[in-house]
């Protein structure tokens, strides 16, 4: 066990160390340069073409036959994406890396958004017609048929398929029965069954029900958390300020830090915060191509804006309410909450639940464990299902259609498994497969690169021969 930990340990130093970070940082800025820095100069596109659609029903009705609609395909991903690093992550970066970590998350979401733009433009350009009718893709199909690397692509769905059953299902009930089980009592076996059963009825239903299903509990759980942080930064609205200033000013504090050596604080700040970042909305991991080629969408850099807009939501906006919340109630306490590098990463997510939960419980009382409890039990079902479909297209591409009833009857049984599990090893090991993703991944992204300008411009000239948009020079 000790050899394994001290393995996973050093694969994991590498895929989530300075180089793959400044990898995958670096393939954010690149896109965000190719395309004129997209993400400011077409916000306004950005949103019309995606949330505000919405409203008109357009997001519902677009595209051909089979498949779900690009607001479904967005719900998915993001119920796979707002998970515990929305609550527990980011008070980790906050204790790993200080406020300033909360900069470098919204440095890596800013240029994270033009990744994903490019791996889901990408998927759309190389997706195919399932068995079903339906369409489907994922970087398995762009590696393979668009870079020509079968390896990669195999790689990919491998480390897919692992990740699956560790970040995107153990590791989640193992959050969603230790709050329960602290909060209100509930034994972990209970909770187990409990969650297998759900997720088994959803799982069963296909892509369509998993979409219905996040279509309706994404928006929900949102409003539920948004609800409780927005109370908290209202009564706590004087200290907003001090808590913005503090996040900008401490991201680029050279002053010396525990191990007094200049530089640390910053250094350690920008690490916690891209790797958290990453994280927290997958950008680069290629995760959520699998679900965004799943849409009825015929313009690839339309289904695009809608990977841009889910790290937006992601990172942005729910990242940054927890960690205001958090520093402007004056529950952040570097010295009781201080963990040195190299604390395993259950501990530090469980260390940042609580202070998430100390936050609220300075306008909720003794509620404000509950509310932390019952929020992260949601956003942890949530990414169940959308790693749930995750897993089982990587599965399929590896070994063909006929595994998916086995995918599926593997992943429910392990909810219970982790449920009732000690699994401080199983998030070291499962973050490290999620990270793996992210290196076939990129790698082909930037090999492609061309056909992701080229399509960018080409859907410019439309827009500019329909007179909705001026293209840029």
């Amino acid at each position: 066990m000790e050899q394994l930990t001290a393995i996973n340990d050093l694969i994991r130093s590498f895929v989530w160390g300075p180089v793959m970070l400044a990898l995958l940082v670096g393939a954010g800025v690149y896109f965000t340069v190719r395309t004129g820095f997209f993400q400011v100069r077409h916000i306004w596109l950005c949103l019309r073409k995606t949330i505000f659609s919405c409203f008109g029903g357009g997001a519902a009705r677009k595209g051909g036959e089979g498949g779900i609609s690009p607001f479904g395909s967005m719900c998915t991903a993001l119920a796979a994406t707002v998970g515990t690093g929305n609550i527990a992550g980011v008070a980790t970066a906050l204790t790993l890396g200080g406020p300033g970590a909360i900069f470098w998350m919204w440095v890596s979401a800013f240029f994270g958004m033009m990744t994903a733009f490019a791996e889901n433009t990408l998927g759309m350009l190389y997706r195919e017609t399932g068995p079903d009718g339906a369409p489907r893709g994922g970087p398995m199909l762009y590696l393979k048929n668009g870079l020509g690397s079968p390896f990669l692509a195999g790689a990919f769905a491998l480390f897919c398929v692992l990740a699956s059953f560790g970040i995107g299902n153990m590791s989640q009930c193992n959050s969603i029965a230790e709050g329960l089980s602290g909060t209100f009592g509930v034994p972990p076996l209970a909770t187990g069954l409990a969650t297998a059963a759900m997720i088994a009825l959803v799982m069963l239903g296909g892509l369509s029900r998993i979409s219905s299903v996040t279509e309706r509990l994404v928006p929900l759980m949102a409003l539920f958390y948004m609800g409780g942080a927005a109370a908290v930064l209202v009564i706590h609205h004087a200290a907003v300020p001090a808590a913005l200033g503090q996040i900008i000013h401490d991201a680029f504090d050279l002053r010396a830090g525990v191990s007094g050596a200049a530089g640390y604080g910053m250094m350690r700040a920008l690490q916690c915060g891209v790797s958290r970042g990453v994280f927290s909305n997958e950008a680069g991991l290629g995760s959520s191509v699998m679900v965004h080629t799943a849409a009825r969408a015929g313009e690839p850099c339309e289904q695009g804006m809608w990977a841009v807009f889910e790290v937006f939501f992601d990172t942005i906006v729910m990242c940054t309410v927890t960690a205001l919340v958090i520093l402007s109630s004056g529950a952040y306490d570097p010295v009781r909450y201080g963990l040195a590098a190299g604390t395993p990463l259950m501990s530090s997510l469980a260390t940042g639940a609580r202070l998430t939960a100390t936050a609220f419980s300075t306008v909720f009382g003794s509620l404000g464990g509950a509310f932390v409890s019952v929020s992260l039990a949601l956003f942890a079902f949530s990414t169940l299902l959308g790693w749930s479909y995750y897993g089982q297209r990587g599965a399929e591409y590896l070994f063909g259609e006929r595994i998916a009833p086995v995918y599926k009857f593997v992943f429910v049984c392990m909810t219970v498994v982790g449920c009732t599990m000690e699994l401080s090893l199983a998030w070291a090991v499962s973050d490290t497969f999620n990270g793996l993703m992210a290196l076939p991944n990129v790698l082909g992204v930037l090999a492609l690169s061309g056909e992701v300008v080229r399509e960018w411009k080409r859907y410019q000239k439309r827009l500019a021969k329909s007179g909705l948009f001026r293209r840029n020079p």
